[in-house]
């Protein structure tokens, strides 16, 4: 079995990203398929994940953002161009390869994908919610991108998203869809947190989605009470970095912000709690990560993935929507309470086992070898 992968490149700290390489490498290694990653804007960067010398990585060096160091009609014409020369290089390397099943994990690629895959089967990976650019976008050019992504998205054979709550608004478009969650990469260590540490950890990207500002905001308000503990946040490069930064050095004293770091597991496992402030989340990889390490975690209940992993007052707690006072006061209900912090820890230690590899790589093997 030949699979292809195609998505812009792997060059960010990111679950995407992660849960990607890790796929491949587990197809490859595991299965013994031939597995191909093909991206466009990779140019120099170094993959942050360990990639298996199994898996081949074709770059073809387009570099799309190239466009916006021109204006008006020049970078149309920019635009136009980079778009024929993707759409010629991948064709050339589809006629290399040969795969039996694409995959792409990034909706904006697909235009051209379709234009030149022929009968290949094309699996279409919704890492990011049909709804998501309602949460970006707004107007007319909501509409537009929702016209274009229903169309390119009703050519595949497949789509495969990762909650019931991200199926359901899928099937409005296609009736082709069906809900594989993400595996994760779980603690194996043996080694659980005491939930001794006045740590709590946030861990995800200085970006819109994640809302990093709210977490101060309810930061502020646990740290009135609370004065001895700590936020600890692990946040990659988003496009609200120099932002959050700004809000980061009025509260400087309680929260401490760390570089990523492929230790994660260590800051989880000096860590009482995980809390999760996104406006959207595809799935939220890091919830059953930090639960494997027998900590309680905390996020809104917000659309979709927290809800379809997090047992709301067993192994967690699920927030209605952007209430900061309601998060707070979860957030101070664990710090007060040790013995409510060692049971939800003790019961997420057993619910993020539902997301092992050895159950969920299975399902993708049987989907590969029916199409």
């Amino acid at each position: 079995m030949r699979i292809l992968y195609i998505n812009d490149s792997l060059a960010v700290w990111g679950g995407l990203e992660r849960i990607l390489v890790e796929k491949m490498n587990y197809l490859a290694e595991k299965y013994g398929y031939d597995v191909y990653m093909i991206t466009c804007d990779q140019g120099n960067h170094i993959i942050p994940y360990q990639v298996s010398p199994m898996v081949t990585i074709i770059d073809l060096d387009i570099c799309f953002f190239r466009e916006y160091n021109y204006s008006g009609f020049k970078r149309l014409f920019i635009k136009y161009k980079l778009r024929s020369q993707y759409r010629e290089r991948l064709k050339e390397q589809l006629y290399s390869i040969k795969p039996n099943i694409i995959v792409c994990a990034r909706l904006h690629l697909m235009g051209i994908l379709n234009q030149v895959k022929g009968q290949i089967p094309l699996v279409v990976e919704s890492h990011s919610l049909c709804r998501a650019y309602k949460f970006e976008v707004s107007g007319r050019v909501k509409t537009i991108i929702e016209k274009l992504y229903s169309y390119q998205v009703r050519k595949a054979q497949l789509l495969v998203a990762l909650t019931y709550g991200d199926a359901n608004d899928w099937m409005k478009i296609t009736r082709n869809v069906v809900v594989i969650p993400n595996f994760v990469h779980l603690n194996n260590s043996g080694k659980y947190s005491d939930l001794k540490s006045k740590k709590a950890l946030f861990v995800g990207r200085f970006s819109k989605q994640k809302d990093i500002g709210i977490l101060f905001k309810i930061w502020e308000v646990v740290n009135q009470k609370h004065s001895d503990w700590q936020l600890h946040i692990y946040g990659g490069y988003g496009d609200d970095y120099e932002q959050l930064m700004y809000k980061y050095k009025k509260t400087s004293s309680c929260v401490i912000i760390h570089e990523p770091t492929p230790m994660i597991f260590d800051a989880y496992l000096n860590s009482s709690m995980l809390l999760l402030t996104s406006v959207y989340e595809p799935f939220g990889l890091v919830l059953p990560e930090a639960m494997s390490c027998g900590l309680p975690v905390i996020s809104f209940n917000c659309p979709y993935g927290p809800s379809d992993i997090i047992k709301d007052g067993i192994d967690g707690f699920l927030v209605k929507e952007r209430n900061v006072l309601e998060y707070a006061n979860r957030v101070c209900q664990l710090i007060e309470n040790s013995s409510l912090r060692t049971r939800m820890g003790q019961a997420a230690a057993v619910t993020s086992q539902r997301y092992r590899a050895d159950l969920i790589m299975p399902i993708w093997k049987q989907l590969f070898e029916k199409l």
